[in-house]
């Protein structure tokens, strides 16, 4: 019996097109402002800080802000990008430039799932911050209060079993009673191989008749 859901959010519940075409451009035209106008402040500094760790070097502030922009066109799923991106994101989102794209058979599913006992947690490579910005301005308006916790990268790689077995450990929650819904074989194959059951959504091309796991096109054909 599914208890709990965890979900992904880009190609699963909002469009890839929204965070590529949107989000990414927004935060890469505005990453060296950003880091000039708040590299003193505690939470920044800590992630360009980070950002010279895993680059090996001593990077200066222009540097630092090349190796950012490098991974942005790079599509890294690395932290401090991730944690940063977020930050520019809320300016956005605040100053109304965009609203979350949600589709519409996700909302409703979401709703009706968490009306009916079932609990709700997100785990996707944006940064925690990112995540309760998206859905808490969409275009369904705030979406947060259907969820009960949200993960990120720092819990561990989304392609490693070892990540999903800590978020089954925090959440309360036997791996197989935890379904896990994505777009990506690789994220799929290590939650399975934790012991959740998962459902592959493929909004878009080809269904693959070999896969190994159940692929739909919405939320609408998943029963959980």
């Amino acid at each position: 019996m599914i208890k709990a859901i965890l979900t992904d959010i880009e190609g699963t519940t909002s469009s890839l097109s929204f965070v590529k075409d949107v989000l990414f451009p927004y935060a890469r035209e505005r990453m060296a402002e950003f880091v000039r106008q708040h590299a003193q402040e505690t939470a920044v500094r800590k992630e360009l800080e980070e950002v010279r760790r895993l680059s090996g070097k001593n990077l200066n502030e222009s540097e630092v802000v090349d190796q950012l922009i490098r991974w942005i066109d790079e599509d890294k799923k690395i932290t401090p990008l991730k944690s940063l991106q977020g930050m520019i994101w809320e300016d956005g989102y605040k100053k109304g430039a965009f609203k979350g794209h949600m589709y519409e058979d996700a909302v409703r599913h979401l709703k009706r799932w968490q009306q009916a006992g079932i609990r709700l947690y997100v785990f996707s490579s944006g940064s925690v911050h990112a995540q309760k910005l998206l859905f808490a301005h969409t275009e369904s308006g705030d979406l947060t209060p259907l969820f009960s916790g949200y993960f990120d990268t720092t819990i561990g790689n989304k392609r490693e079993a070892g990540s999903y077995r800590k978020i089954a450990d925090i959440i309360g929650a036997p791996p197989g009673d935890v379904l896990f819904l994505s777009d990506i074989r690789e994220e799929l194959d290590a939650a399975r191989a934790a012991g959740m059951q998962v459902t592959w959504l493929v909004r878009d091309g080809a269904l693959d008749s070999k896969a190994t796991h159940r692929q739909v096109r919405s939320f609408d054909e998943i029963t959980p």
